[in-house]
């Protein structure tokens, strides 16, 4: 896969202080604000995903186009493309369209250079025994384009801030 795709790259991660995202195939926290930003973010979008990822939400997400790469050419789905090449990728999507990138760790680190744009939900927490980590990124590719902090509530157990990550031109 060359370094630029014929479309918009854009991962979408809620990590802890230590790039945690997941344990056991789920997520480290419940957010609920975390969740609407994540629908927001990728209503009406396609969006990539690995298997384990795939699986752990167990439905269709609605209004939007599940994507899935896997290893597994026995994997089939009723509900999603199945990709087993991250090449095929420009087969299935429009050069003017953006994908959203979802998880799993794997996915994260395999298109980490490809990708253009990171919505990345920062939780200040350090959750010890994560399993499963956003790959560290190197601050002098990335400049933080916005930011939006919220304390913890009764609804949620986490101070956390929404922060736009763009890639700086090389």
């Amino acid at each position: 896969m060359t370094q630029k795709l014929p479309f918009t790259l854009t991962a979408v991660v809620a990590f802890d202080k230590n790039f945690g995202i997941g344990k056991d195939n789920q997520l480290l926290w419940h957010l609920p604000n975390d969740l609407k930003h994540f629908k927001s973010l990728t209503l009406n979008k396609n969006i990539l995903m690995g298997r384990k990822t795939y699986e752990s939400i167990g439905r269709p997400l609605p209004n939007r186009r599940m994507i899935v790469l896997t290893r597994n050419k026995d994997f089939h789905s009723d509900y999603a493309t199945v990709i087993h090449d991250l090449n095929k990728l420009k087969d299935v999507i429009v050069p003017t369209d953006e994908l959203m990138l979802i998880g799993g760790a794997e996915l994260y680190q395999l298109c980490l250079p490809y990708t253009d744009k990171i919505y990345a939900t920062e939780v200040d927490a350090e959750i010890k025994d994560a399993d499963a980590f956003f790959p560290k990124l190197n601050e002098t590719a990335w400049k933080r384009a916005s930011e939006e902090y919220h304390s913890k509530d009764e609804h949620h157990n986490y101070n956390y801030t929404f922060v736009t990550l763009t890639k700086n031109a090389t």
